[in-house]
């Protein structure tokens, strides 16, 4: 059994996604998978993620997180934190999604690693300043919106004479950039990336996807963020996040 840790907004009715796409690409592992595992929600607008039960986990204080019951080693629940890392540990778990031979296995694991060095962090940034940032900074704006669409140009042409990153075996490596390929979100024409469309098309049919999906809906589905979450989300230093937290004082 696994535990995977989701981030969360509270509002008063209902839990609220800020972001739905890093702890979706291990969603998308499980169900493929087929692994048994419980959903567990951090209320990151409020301040969970500091409280230290959590960064025995996650030290980083960012989602997704992982505690897997069962591990291979037979010793005891081992922790894993950075979706990439997650990933990877599952895959070699499980002997699926990856390679088994050398040239395979560096074809999976540098797209992997491509997505957690470029694809998410410079979309991340454009969500960022495009949809959060209380000031319009037109050349931040304009950096992250432009890298954002030639990273989509690596992408298509990776894609253009292979059905998937690593060849023709489904793998981590698109399940890591599947749930960061947002065009509408990034202010992208997907029509643009013939090869990025056919690909993300034919994830989104996979079963495995779909019920990924319905389930990290039943979480729940939109994004809240008012001025008091944005400090806690976006404002936080090493002497903020150094305090000391209990439940129930934010």
């Amino acid at each position: 059994m696994q535990t995977i840790w989701c981030s969360v907004l509270y509002s008063r009715v209902r839990y609220l996604f800020l972001d739905d796409t890093q702890w979706y690409k291990i969603l998308l592992f499980a169900e493929e998978a087929g692994l048994p595992y419980t959903i567990k929600p951090v209320n990151i607008s409020k301040g969970e993620q500091f409280d230290p039960a959590y960064l025995r986990i996650s030290p980083n204080n960012r989602i997704p997180a992982l505690l897997d019951h069962a591990p291979a080693s037979g010793d005891g629940p081992i922790s894993i934190f950075e979706s990439g890392a997650i990933l990877l540990y599952l895959a070699e778990k499980t002997g699926q999604f990856i390679a088994s031979d050398l040239r395979g296995r560096v074809e999976v694991l540098q797209w992997l690693f491509w997505q957690m060095g470029n694809l998410g962090p410079m979309a991340g940034q454009n969500h960022h300043f495009v949809h959060y940032a209380p000031e319009k900074v037109p050349y931040a704006t304009d950096r992250y919106l432009n890298e954002t669409n030639r990273l989509y140009a690596v992408l298509n042409k990776r894609l253009a004479d292979r059905r998937f990153l690593a060849g023709d075996a489904y793998t981590i490596a698109d399940m890591a950039s599947y749930p960061w390929v947002l065009p509408e979100r990034q202010s992208q024409n997907i029509d643009d990336f013939p090869n990025v469309k056919r690909w993300k098309a034919e994830i989104a049919a996979r079963p495995a996807t779909i019920r990924a999906y319905e389930k990290g809906k039943a979480v729940n589905t939109a994004a809240v963020v008012t001025k008091k979450s944005m400090k806690v989300l976006f404002g936080q230093t090493s002497a903020s996040a150094a305090q000391p937290r209990t439940r129930g004082k934010r």
